[in-house]
C-alpha cells in the first residue's frame, strides 16, 4: 500500500473483494488488507463452492425457479423465526442480480453435479469451485488497480467522521493508513481458540476449524472494545460434522460428510442422539456441529450400508469398512453389543416406504427415540461403512450490527463512513441455523452495499 486512500477494505474473502471492486468502479482509490499470505488469500471462500440465490425461471446451471418468498419462509424456518427480516428480505431481493454481476467479473458456473443433495434448484456452482472465484475476483481487482497488502494484520482501528484509521502490523512494521471510508469484511472469530473456549467452555478443545486459521477476529474485538453494537450469540455458528481426521484448521469442504441423512449416527456409547433425516439436508446440515459438540468427548459416528454407496459426496478420507455391524463396531472403537441393539432397534422400527431423496418422502420410524422423519432404510446390507465425525466450525455468527446500508452501529448511531459486510455481520441474518451457500450470498450482497455505501461516503 502507498498513501492514503478512499476506501479501505479489511478482509480478503468475498464480501472484502466485492466490496473493493465496487468501490474502486465508483471511482475511489481502494485497498484491500489481507491478513494471509497470497497463496492462502481469500478467507472461507476459497472453500465453499456454490451460492443460495433467488430466480424467477430455470437458467442454464439452475432448475425450476426458487421465490422470494419460499426463500424467506426457508431461512425462517432454519433460524426458528428470528431474523432481522428487513435485511433479510434485502438480502434475498438483492440475490437474484448477484450470478449476473459475479459472471461480469470473471466467475464461471455449473450446474450442481450428482451427490450434492437437494441443491440443483436453489444453489448456483462456481466452477473450480471458491479458489476459483476468488482467483477471478483477485485478477479483475489487479486489472483495476486495486492495492492488495498480504501477510497484514489489523492492530488498531479508529473511527471519526471524516477519516478512518487504521494500524497495520506486517513484517514486523507498523503503519497506520488513512482513508475516508472503510469496509470491515475480516470474518469471525472461529480460528480464535481462546474466544471460542470463552464461549464454549472444554468442548470447543475438541473442535475442528475447517475454514481459514487467519479469522481470530481482531478487528470485530477492537470494534465492539471502540462501541460498536454487537448482533448474535457467541455460541451460534456455522458448525457441521467434519471427518474426525482432518487437520485441525483449513481442512475445507473436503472434510465434510454428507452421508448423514442416508444412514444413521451414534456416540461414543453406540446409541443414536439425534434425527438424521429431519429435513432436506441443505436446510439441516449446519445444526450437525452444535449436535455432536453436545455429545461425550464431541465425537460421534455415521454408518451407512452397501445400498447407500455412491449416493453422497464422499469425504476426503476413505470409509472405515466391514462385513458386519459386530466387525465395523471393533474397527471404530466403539462398544459391538451396544450398536449391533442400536442397529437391530433401527430397522425393527422402519415403516414400509418409498424411498426419494428429492422428497421429504415417507421412509421413516415409528416409536422409537430418536426418530428418523425421512430416507429411513434398513441397515442390513454389508459391507457397512463407518465415518468418525467431529464438530467442524466454519465461521461465528456473533458481529456488527448494521443497517440496510451496510452501515456499522457505532455508539448508539449509524456510522457515516464505516460498513459491514460477510460473516463479520453474517449474525444480522443468521441467528441460529443455516441454509446451504446463503454465507455467500449475505457476502456478496452486503459487499456490493458496503462498497457502494462507502464510495459514496469517501465523495
Amino acid at each position: 500500500m502507498s498513501g492514503d486512500y478512499d476506501v479501505l477494505v479489511v478482509g480478503g474473502g468475498n464480501a472484502a473483494l466485492c466490496a473493493a471492486l465496487t468501490a474502486r468502479e465508483a471511482g475511489c482509490r481502494v485497498a484491500v488488507v489481507e491478513r494471509a499470505p497470497r497463496a492462502f488469500r481469500g478467507g472461507n471462500s476459497r472453500h465453499t463452492r456454490n451460492l443460495r440465490c433467488a430466480h424467477l425461471a430455470p437458467t442454464p446451471v439452475l432448475t425450476g425457479a426458487y421465490a422470494e418468498d419460499e426463500f424467506v419462509a426457508d431461512l425462517l424456518r432454519v433460524n426458528g423465526g428470528e431474523t432481522d427480516i428487513a435485511l433479510a428480505r434485502l438480502l434475498i431481493q438483492q440475490s437474484l442480480e448477484c450470478a449476473e454481476w459475479m459472471g461480469r467479473h470473471g466467475v464461471r458456473f455449473q450446474a450442481a453435479l450428482s451427490g450434492t443433495l437437494h441443491l440443483s434448484r436453489t444453489n448456483a456452482f462456481f466452477l473450480g469451485g471458491g479458489k476459483s472465484l476468488m482467483n477471478a475476483y483477485y485478477a479483475a481487482a489487479a486489472r483495476l488497480g486495486v492495492d492488495v497488502a498480504y501477510d497484514t494484520e489489523v492492530v488498531g482501528l479508529e473511527v471519526e467522521d471524516q477519516e478512518v484509521r487504521i494500524e497495520t502490523l506486517a513484517a514486523g512494521e507498523h503503519r497506520v493508513v488513512r482513508a475516508a471510508a472503510a469496509v470491515i469484511a475480516s470474518g469471525g472469530f472461529e480460528s480464535n481458540l481462546e474466544w471460542l473456549r470463552e464461549a464454549w467452555g472444554e468442548a470447543a478443545d475438541r473442535f475442528i476449524v475447517r475454514g481459514t486459521p487467519y479469522n481470530t477476529g481482531g478487528p470485530l474485538k477492537l470494534l465492539l472494545a471502540a462501541g460498536a453494537e454487537s448482533v448474535g450469540d457467541p455460541r451460534a455458528c456455522h458448525a457441521i460434522a467434519v471427518d474426525a481426521r482432518a487437520p485441525r484448521f483449513d481442512g475445507g469442504i473436503v472434510t465434510r460428510l454428507d452421508c448423514i441423512p442416508l444412514g444413521i449416527v451414534v456416540n461414543r456409547h453406540g446409541d443414536r442422539f439425534a434425527d438424521e433425516g429431519e429435513d432436506f439436508w441443505p436446510k439441516r446440515y449446519a445444526n450437525w456441529g452444535a449436535l455432536i459438540a453436545a455429545q461425550p468427548g464431541q465425537d460421534a459416528w455415521c454408518l451407512v450400508d452397501a445400498k447407500m454407496a455412491g449416493r453422497f459426496m464422499p469425504s476426503v478420507f476413505p470409509p472405515i469398512v466391514a462385513g458386519s455391524v459386530g466387525e465395523l463396531a471393533t474397527r471404530l472403537g466403539l462398544p459391538s453389543e451396544r450398536l449391533e441393539a442400536t442397529v437391530r432397534a433401527f430397522n425393527a422400527a422402519l415403516e414400509p416406504g418409498q424411498f426419494d431423496l428429492e422428497t421429504l418422502d415417507n421412509c421413516r420410524t415409528r416409536h422409537l427415540a430418536p426418530p428418523k422423519s425421512h430416507w429411513a432404510l434398513p441397515l442390513d446390507t454389508p459391507p457397512f461403512q463407518g465415518y468418525p465425525l467431529r464438530p467442524g466450525i466454519t465461521f461465528t455468527y456473533l458481529g456488527l450490527k448494521v443497517d440496510d446500508r451496510a452501515r456499522v452501529v457505532l455508539r448508539g448511531r449509524p456510522s457515516r463512513n464505516l460498513f459491514a459486510a460477510g460473516e463479520v455481520m453474517a449474525g444480522n441474518i443468521l441467528r441460529r441455523g443455516y441454509l446451504a451457500g446463503i454465507g455467500m450470498t449475505i457476502g456478496t450482497v452486503f459487499g456490493r452495499i458496503a462498497g457502494a455505501q462507502a464510495a459514496d461516503a469517501a465523495r
